[in-house]
């Protein structure tokens, strides 16, 4: 038995499931920025310090010195407002791909394959610090994305 002749790129958005589940993934993660940026906003700086305190006296940590300390002197409006336009623009840029993708759009698999690129670095560097199934499934899942990304170019391309 002869194995089958490789097909042409099919540029129909209907026939890459791979590229949707992607999208979808992409689209989450945009969602949860967006949703921590409101967050951030809606509860303020004041809020977050006291919850800082107070979950640190309950792991009975001292927040009034060392590291905690200086986080909590870094929760300032200015700060918040900052983190959570930041997680806007990261939400815009997840939304992006995820539609670029959802469309079979071979920007969105670019954009796609650079961003999950670069976090490989970091992936390999946590599964090092922290060995443990939670990191190797996060390695993983990237691996498999970046894959997934860079077969679908690769279709386009010979296509």
């Amino acid at each position: 038995m002869s194995p089958a002749p490789p097909r042409g790129y099919d540029p129909d958005p209907r026939h890459h499931p791979g590229l949707h589940l992607i999208a979808l993934f992409e689209a989450f993660k945009g969602a949860l920025a967006l949703a921590s940026a409101s967050g951030l906003e809606l509860l303020g700086p004041d809020w977050i310090r006291h919850a800082i305190r107070v979950l640190t006296w309950r792991l009975h940590l001292h927040p009034e010195r060392g590291p905690i300390a200086h986080l909590l002197d870094a929760i300032n409006p200015h700060a918040v407002h900052m983190t959570a336009l930041f997680l806007i623009g990261y939400a815009a840029l997840r939304f992006a791909e995820a539609w670029g993708l959802w469309r079979a759009r071979a920007w969105g698999s670019w954009l796609g394959l650079i961003s999950a690129a670069l976090y490989l670095p970091l992936d390999v560097g946590a599964l090092l610090r922290h060995p443990g199934w939670l990191s190797a499934a996060v390695l993983i899942i990237n691996l498999v994305v970046v894959y997934a990304l860079a077969r679908d170019l690769w279709r386009r391309r010979r296509h």
